[in-house]
């Protein structure tokens, strides 16, 4: 068996790129139980703890994911050899920022309605934040199974 070899000037940025990437699937995981916990009390504070995680932790998580994963590519060549478990991670990664803006919006406006006194308890933004951040965490999952066995 042969050992890959990095040049130690690749190290940090692809641990930056590892560690945005944990604390996106991570903070999306949060995401998703505070969904459930939001839906099944109907609180405030469920919901605003749902929408400032995704703000706060999962917005920033990505940026340093997406940022370092094309700092990586670009000093490894990847985009000129373009091998399929790199479109994989590439392919997550642009749909999922979409949908991460979609469940942005929509936990931001679940947390305003709350703030006004309202139940959000039946709320359908809920349930769309519950089932877009389960096919997130899903996509994710897909993206570092394709990084970490590398299928041809």
């Amino acid at each position: 068996m042969l050992a890959v070899v990095r040049p130690s000037a690749w190290n940090l940025p692809l641990f930056f790129h590892i560690a945005g990437a944990m604390f996106l699937v991570a903070s999306l995981i949060v995401a998703l139980y505070a969904v459930r916990v939001a839906r099944a009390r109907g609180d405030q504070p469920a919901a605003q703890f749902l929408a400032r995680v995704l703000l706060w932790v999962t917005l920033p998580s990505y940026l340093v994911m997406r940022i370092f994963a094309q700092i990586i590519a670009n000093k490894e060549h990847l985009d000129k050899a373009n091998p399929t478990w790199l479109g994989i991670g590439f392919t997550a990664s642009d749909a999922g920022l979409v949908l991460l803006f979609a469940v942005l919006i929509m936990t931001g406006l679940v947390a305003r309605r709350t703030k006004q006194g309202t139940s959000v308890a039946g709320s359908g933004q809920l349930r769309a934040t519950g089932i877009i951040t389960g096919l997130l965490i899903a996509a994710y999952v897909v993206a570092i199974w394709a990084m970490t066995t590398k299928p041809t």
